[in-house]
């Protein structure tokens, strides 16, 4: 029996892959994030940085919150921050599912929504601005290493523990990096030739939660010397694996995570032997507004 809501963050399920791997000398897995209580892999990143700034006194219950979010991140800041009785403005652009946005409201977060044409970029720019003129207290994702630290503490363990210390190969989309950093530190220090695949997409693709960073809007948590191979996955096959995952699979996602899964299978079918974790780092409820599964 867990007492509190935030004992239900991690511990997520892996399950394998019975349809779209059809490589019968490797085993696939997709590590199911969407089981956090708050829907997402965020949840992990949003408890650790709440929770380890309040330990060091970064800032109190009188500290006004902010950050830039494409959606996950916020959603889960505004359910930690309830919970910690945190006043946060969470700020994304105009274009985001009215699921994302009605969500963190819910929590009772503010939400600001910039104009989409300037991207999540732009989001983050507002955000710095409040930071500097108005005495705004930034959470900062992107260059946050209790972000990363909150993968290397949970998610890596969990995969190394579910998979018996027998993982080849981590697969995982890139967005502010955390996830990946985190578990690829974790996993090279358990066995250092366990691979890590990040994905990114296409120049011409729109993937929401995937992105391939201007050089000045780079995560400052990224280390490149983290990520052995960089797969890129167009809008549409991300979109058209979202769709088969929930068909052929049963598993809700968004398209990430398709994207995610895309790359997995892409890659499966060119090893002799291996073992897979494919994160799907959400559920597709978020996105019904969206024409992704029309």
């Amino acid at each position: 029996m867990s007492h509190n809501i935030l004992d239900l963050i991690g511990n997520t399920p892996l399950v394998k892959s019975r349809v779209l791997n059809t490589n019968p000398k490797v085993e696939l897995y997709f590590k199911l994030e969407g089981h956090n209580p708050g829907g997402s892999v965020k949840d992990r990143a949003a408890y650790n940085m709440i929770k380890s700034a309040l330990e060091r006194g970064d800032f109190d219950p009188n500290t006004k919150l902010i950050e830039a979010t494409s959606g996950n991140t916020g959603i889960a800041l505004a359910m930690i921050a309830g919970i910690y009785g945190l006043d946060i403005e969470l700020v994304m652009p105009e274009n985001a599912t009215k699921e994302r946005v009605q969500t963190m409201r819910a929590y009772g977060a503010k939400v600001i929504l910039t104009p989409s044409d300037v991207g999540i970029e732009g989001a983050r720019d507002y955000a710095e601005a409040k930071v500097k003129n108005d005495g705004f207290f930034m959470i900062n994702q992107f260059a946050n290493d209790d972000n990363w630290k909150a993968h290397y503490k949970t998610t890596g363990p969990e995969i190394w523990r579910d998979t018996q210390g027998e993982i080849t190969h981590f697969v995982s989309a890139m967005g502010t990096t955390g996830t990946i950093m985190g578990t690829s530190t974790y996993l090279k220090e358990q066995n250092e030739n366990v691979q890590i695949v990040g994905v990114q997409p296409t120049d011409e693709s729109s993937i929401p939660g995937i992105r391939k960073w201007p050089k000045e809007y780079l995560p400052k948590i990224f280390n490149s010397k983290k990520v052995d191979q960089t797969l890129e996955v167009s809008q549409e096959e991300a979109k058209q694996m979202a769709i088969r995952l929930a068909k052929e699979e049963g598993i809700f996602s968004g398209m990430s995570s398709g994207g995610a899964a895309t790359a997995a299978l892409r890659l499966a079918s060119t090893l002799e032997e291996g073992i897979i974790v494919s994160i799907v780092c959400d559920r597709g409820d978020r996105y019904l507004s969206s024409d992704l599964f029309d």
